[in-house]
Formats: C-alpha cells, sequence, structure tokens
C-alpha cells in the first residue's frame, strides 16, 4: 500500500488523469468500507469522498492502515493485499 501511494505521489499529473487516481479512490473507498463493516458491523458504511486526484494517495495510506488496524483474519488480510497489488497494475503505476 504504501508503494502504491509512493508510486501515485510520484506520478505525472497525466497519470492520474488517464486513472490511476480514479483506481485509488477506488480502492481506498473499499478500504475503508471493509474497516467500517468491521468496526461496525450494523451500520451502513460512509463512502469516502472524492478530495481530489492529488490526494488519491494519502487516501489510500490512511485506508490501508486503518483497515491494518482492524484485521485479525489472515485471510482477510492476504485478500487486502491482492486488492492493492490488483489496483497498482490497474492504475499502471
Amino acid at each position: 500500500m504504501d508503494h502504491f501511494a509512493d508510486r501515485l505521489r510520484a506520478a505525472p499529473q497525466s497519470r492520474l488523469q488517464r486513472g490511476a487516481a480514479t483506481e485509488a479512490l477506488a480502492l481506498a473507498r473499499e478500504l475503508a468500507a471493509r474497516t467500517q463493516r468491521i468496526e461496525e458491523p450494523e451500520a451502513r458504511p460512509r463512502e469516502m469522498p472524492d478530495a481530489g486526484m492529488f490526494a488519491a494517495a494519502d487516501q489510500i495510506t490512511v485506508a490501508g492502515r486503518d483497515l491494518a488496524l482492524v484485521l485479525t483474519d489472515p485471510d482477510e488480510l492476504a485478500r487486502a493485499l491482492e486488492l492493492v497489488e490488483e489496483a497498482q497494475k490497474r492504475a499502471g503505476v
């Protein structure tokens, strides 16, 4: 996750505009939703807002670290790492 975020921060604006930022936001939203489902299983997850393409790296960092704090199942951790890898590949960074 940190590697993906670092790559996003170093990416040119044109790469972010071509979909890398959108992919990162989608990942951040998914990680945040997973965290919320663990912390508040009865509540409907709130959607992380779009803070702009230049904030996408920070959003995945925050969402990923929040999820890491609440995960206890090794299988769920492995799946979260797969999500990050897949999103990074789709983002092309």
